[in-house]
């Protein structure tokens, strides 16, 4: 397996696996599928943005899986904060793919001077908690019934990881 940057090459397979997690789970909270158009924006709004998409790809070039971060919100209190998603092909959860990407996705944004990662995963799903728990990341709290999707309410849970040690926003210092 390969974890490299995403591609326009790749779209039509990450449109897939988005589309099979609209389908199929809770991991997005909403039933409309997208297209590749969509994927396309999303993937030219990453770039100009300066955030990483990155792909796993099997040795034969099938998108295995693919992660990216994005802003947590948009008010520059929040410019040190980042949320993430993660998404594996179904046929593939459980390989270690996930870890591997969070691994590089995280060592990422470290290197663009973020200061925390959140992460808000749907309450019951156990897997992204765990595999969540295993990279440091530590709970930060549930809300309650936020959410609804195949007909039942769901609730977030929020998880975190302090990047970095910086004692003040501006601070270069990482002692």
């Amino acid at each position: 397996m390969q974890i490299r940057d995403a591609e326009v090459r790749d779209l039509p397979e990450i449109t897939e696996i988005h589309n099979d997690a609209v389908r199929k789970t809770t991991a997005i909270w909403t039933e409309v599928v997208i297209d590749i158009e969509d994927r396309r924006t999303w993937l030219a709004d990453r770039e100009k943005a300066g955030y990483p998409v990155l792909v796993a790809v099997s040795d034969d070039g099938k998108v295995l899986g693919f992660a990216t971060f994005g802003d947590w919100r948009t008010k520059e209190g929040y410019r040190y904060t980042v949320e993430h998603s993660v998404y594996i092909r179904s046929e593939c959860r459980g390989a270690g793919i996930g870890r591997a990407l969070m691994a590089i996705l995280i060592d990422r944004a470290r290197a663009i001077g973020k200061h925390a990662m959140v992460a808000a995963i749907e309450a019951s799903n156990i897997e992204s908690i765990r595999l969540h728990e295993r990279l440091d990341f530590e709970h930060a709290g549930q809300l309650r019934e936020v959410g609804t999707k195949f007909g039942r309410w769901l609730d977030l849970a929020f998880m975190q990881l302090v990047l970095d040690p910086r004692p003040y926003p501006e601070s270069t210092d990482a002692r």
